[in-house]
């Protein structure tokens, strides 16, 4: 048997993963739904950056400020890509816990998301996410736990 046969999969780049988020043509209707779209990969420190927009039409509460359960979801978004790239894009990770602190109200229009891993291992997953405005203000912070899961199709 040749090593060429035993060896892994060669890596994917940073920049071959950010390709792949830009060209897909399968986005979650979550994502969607939330306006992602991904700035940036950092694999080695286990980040991602993306952005939302934030539309009015969809997301805001009485108040006129996006309500606040899509703001954990796009947190949630920002932690579960940074675990799919610091798989390096071989696992998903479902969130099994989420704690969200808000600091200040979100506004329709364009938000920053940050996602990191803290800690990758076998079975679980730590995860930290930010949310920012235009203007570059904390909006809301979360902390998370996550399961590491190999990639599959799913048949609905």
């Amino acid at each position: 048997m040749s090593d060429a046969a035993t060896s892994a999969p060669e890596a994917l780049s940073d920049e071959a993963i950010l390709e792949r988020f830009l060209r897909t043509k399968n986005q979650p209707t979550g994502s969607r739904t939330l306006g992602f779209r991904m700035l940036s990969v950092n694999q080695a420190e286990k980040t991602v950056e993306v952005e939302f927009e934030a539309r009015a039409e969809l997301l805001l509460n009485p108040m006129k400020q996006i309500q606040g359960g899509y703001l954990c979801a796009m947190l949630d978004e920002c932690m579960s890509v940074a675990c799919m790239v610091a798989s390096g894009m071989t696992a998903v990770a479902p969130t099994l816990e989420m704690k969200t602190s808000f600091f200040r109200p979100a506004m329709p229009g364009t938000l920053r998301g940050v996602g990191r891993v803290a800690k990758w291992g076998r079975q679980v997953a730590f995860t930290e996410g930010e949310i920012y405005d235009a203007d570059g203000r904390l909006l809301a912070k979360a902390t998370g736990t996550a399961i590491p899961t190999p990639f599959q199709v799913y048949k609905t």
